[in-house]
């Protein structure tokens, strides 16, 4: 490896100018992925055309500022108002929502905010000096791998059911049962429902924001009409008019507490890594890295009966593995010219605009630039912790705001964001319909993140295994015959095994807490 070209090329990435259209870029990813409903892939898509006329450095900084601030933004939504702006946000929810109820959002938009960025810099500096060896280790995926992939994220469901296993499988079933409606991708038959609107299976975007969005706004409507005191939030995020004062604590915005950076630092380095590598591989993305890290994190917690009440630990694990995924899906990309997922994928056509095409050559012809595009990454990932970090305490006081004006300016953004996917009203009437189905499913103790899991993954793992019993000839017997296949077959069985075990041991601790508090007040009453 070549420093001396990689300092030359990292300079032309810390001009001014280029430093400022990076800016502009993680400023609007952050708001475009703040938005349930707009992906960073649409702001990337929108913006292409416009980097036409500036250099290609330049460019395609602004571009990986959209790509890196977008997947941060998600983090905003799915803490604040429990809509996860992004897919890849999904999980985050999960840890986020509650501790923002607790009255804590500056805490849990400080703890994703520096675990975005960490996970960001981890993601970029791999890419950087391993992306030829990573890459050659994504190109032995093929069907079964990506089978065996699939069933190892499904494994996560018992980590993410909530207080019941079973219910948390039922939903899990439910969501496969609908991610089969749609056509037939191998044989072009219709399945189920003969709509138009579904002739390509479930909307994602719409179920997500139907699931998460609109049923939180039917439970919200349902406390106003019982008259539920409004919840309490830490005004003190706001500092008043001192210029000193305003800027520490600023930067008191990028740092967790020292307890709660005691506790999420290994996790942030694990989901870095798991990031990177699921990124790494073509199809899959930051919504399965940052299930598959969440559940990590709590099976190797010392305290997994906090996780789903507001633990900073799930919160970092899951935003450090979404945006290690950043860096992840730019290797196969560059190395390979193949996408890792629909970001890189509409990259690579502004890298092909700018008359560049990725590939194994690009290492061989155009060095200099790979190289300016790893130091376009890692600046991307610095410029969304400065934006970030002067907005934590303006997003953290939306939560403030009165339910009365909160939950109908949330509906309308909602189902705007349904409808700008594909502008159609069908999208808005059926994320309405999930609203209530999620409204219902959660007012009788059923986790929804299950059914998002399994709609991610339902897809992915019956086109894969359908493709691998064609190439075999239906002897399935000889998928255990592939090493990568053992090994996440492997992972699937230990993450099960373990998440029984967390359960139980939640279980046994809740138990005895509830032991104490009886004493205790028998104790009062005596």
């Amino acid at each position: 490896m070549d420093f001396n070209l990689i300092l030359t090329s990292f300079s032309q990435v810390f001009a001014p100018s280029t430093l400022l259209y990076t800016l502009i870029g993680a400023a609007g990813g952050i708001l475009i992925g703040s938005i349930p409903g707009l992906t960073a892939t649409m702001g990337i898509a929108l913006l292409v055309p416009f980097t036409y006329g500036l250099d290609f450095i330049p460019g395609v900084a602004m571009l990986l500022g959209i790509f890196c601030g977008g997947m941060y933004g998600g983090s905003i939504a799915a803490i604040l108002i429990h809509t996860p702006g992004t897919p890849a946000a999904a999980a985050t929810v999960l840890d986020g929502y509650p501790m923002g109820q607790k009255g804590e959002p500056g805490r849990a938009l400080t703890v994703s905010l520096f675990s975005s960025f960490c996970g960001g810099i981890i993601g970029a500096l791999v890419m950087t000096f391993l992306s030829p060896t990573i890459s050659k280790a994504a190109l032995k995926f093929g069907p079964a791998e990506f089978f065996a992939l699939a069933v190892f994220g499904l494994s996560v469901i018992v980590s993410i059911s909530g207080k019941s296993i079973v219910k948390g499988l039922i939903s899990a079933c439910f969501g496969l049962l609908i991610g089969t409606v749609g056509m037939d991708k191998t044989c072009a038959y219709l399945r189920f429902f003969k709509l138009r609107g579904l002739y390509d299976g479930i909307p994602f975007i719409p179920a997500l924001i139907g699931l998460f969005a609109v049923s939180e706004v039917i439970a919200n409507f349902e406390h106003m009409l019982k008259s539920a005191p409004a919840k309490k939030v830490d005004d003190g995020a706001m500092i008043a008019n001192p210029v000193l004062r305003y800027l520490r604590s600023v930067i008191a915005n990028v740092c967790p507490k020292k307890d709660d950076l005691r506790r999420i630092f290994k996790h942030i380095i694990k989901g870095g890594l798991i990031g990177t590598f699921i990124g790494s591989i073509p199809g899959a993305g930051g919504d399965i890295a940052a299930f598959v890290s969440y559940s990590e994190a709590k099976r190797s917690s010392k305290r997994p009966e906090e996780f789903g009440k507001g633990s900073p630990e799930g919160i970092a694990a899951a935003e450090c593995a979404n945006n290690g995924c950043s860096g992840g899906a730019m290797i196969p990309m560059l190395a390979l010219g193949v996408p890792g997922d629909s970001n890189t994928a509409v990259l690579m056509g502004a890298f092909i605009m700018h008359g560049f095409q990725p590939g194994p050559m690009m290492y061989v012809e155009h060095l200099d630039i790979v190289y300016s595009v790893f130091g376009a990454l890692l600046t991307a990932n610095l410029a969304f912790l400065i934006v970030g970090m002067f907005g934590v305490k303006l997003f953290a006081k939306v939560i403030s705001v009165q339910r009365y004006f909160l939950i109908p300016c949330i509906l309308i953004l909602s189902l705007v964001g349904a409808y700008s996917i594909n502008q159609s009203m069908f999208d808005v009437y059926f994320a309405i319909v999930m609203g209530v189905i999620g409204y219902l499913l959660q007012k009788y103790g059923f986790s929804l993140s299950p059914i998002l899991l399994a709609l991610i993954l339902g897809p992915l793992c019956e086109s894969n295994i359908r493709r691998y019993m064609q190439i075999v000839d239906g002897r399935f017997s000889l998928i255990f015959t592939r090493p990568i296949c053992l090994i996440f077959f492997g992972l699937a069985l230990i993450s099960l095994i373990t998440a029984v075990l967390n359960h139980r041991k939640i279980e046994r601790r809740e138990a005895e807490q509830r032991a104490k508090e009886a004493e205790q007040e028998e104790k009062i009453q005596e």
